[in-house]
This record gives structure tokens, sequence and C-alpha cells, in this order.
């Protein structure tokens, strides 16, 4: 059984759906949730097998971080 289901949206954005009455936009949203969706449970069978702790995470997040930084001239 389908469910329905309320999104807010900006009065700007709603008037451009407005023009495009062609689009199903429902699709759209249905679709772009499913593909979500995916991406997360195959993003979280990923890390179910990696023994990387909260502790190597960080330390990798800040190496990165600081790389990104510099690549910009920002350190």
């Amino acid at each position: 059984m389908a469910k329905n289901i309320t999104l807010s949206i900006p009065d700007e954005l709603h008037e451009k759906m407005k023009k495009m009455s062609e689009i199903k936009w429902s699709e759209i949203v249905r679709r772009a949730i499913e593909q979500r969706i995916i991406d997360l449970e195959e993003m979280n069978k990923i890390v179910a097998k990696s023994k990387l702790t909260q502790k190597d995470v960080d330390e990798i997040s800040e190496k990165i971080k600081k790389g990104i930084a510099k690549r910009h001239g920002l350190i």
C-alpha cells in the first residue's frame, strides 16, 4: 500500500515547478528517495566490514581537512 508524505519547499521553487507541470514531481522525489536509501544501505554494508575505530576516522578526517585547506591556500 502506498503512503503519502508532505513536503515543504520554498515558494520560489514551487513557482518554477508549476511552470513545468508536465513533470511528475512525485515520481522524481520518489526516485530520489529510493536512490538515497540504496546508497545508504550500500555504505552501511561497507562500513559494517570496516575495522577502523572512531579515533582512526577522526585522524583521517583531520588529514583530509588539512590537505584541502593547504590545497586552497588556507594554511
